[in-house]
């Protein structure tokens, strides 16, 4: 089983960037998809972003497409999500996750493991 552990969160003002990192320890993280989610006080654990284990493949919500870009370095055993032009709206509690295979999945129930989180604050 893959550990995880997020960093890189923060408060930043509406038009800045950030870029959050997800590191994992144990086992064959390169077999993993790897996704990030992000909840809101108050609101449901919500999709940003996967990548497949080669890297090739990457998906994102709506809501982030063209803001945000998900990167993964297999021989660093580290994810990214960079995020530009942040939002009031994208405030939140961000997660990553690992889904052992090659699926890419929206969904959190179907990820495997998951970091502690790391919050995002962005003042308007």
């Amino acid at each position: 089983q893959v550990q995880l552990v997020e960093s890189g969160g923060g408060l930043v003002q509406a038009g800045d960037s950030l870029r959050l990192s997800c590191a994992a320890s144990g086992r064959a993280f390169s077999t993993y998809a790897m996704g990030w989610f992000r909840q809101a006080p108050g609101k449901e654990r919500e999709f940003v972003a996967v990548i497949s284990y080669s890297d090739t493949i990457t998906g994102y919500a709506d809501s982030v497409k063209g803001r945000f870009t998900i990167s993964r370095d297999n021989a660093k055993n580290t994810m990214y999500l960079q995020m530009n032009n942040l939002k009031s709206e994208d405030t939140a509690d961000y997660f990553c996750a690992a889904r052992r295979g090659y699926v890419l999945e929206d969904k959190a129930k179907n990820y495997d493991a998951w970091g502690q989180g790391t919050q995002v604050t962005v003042s308007s």
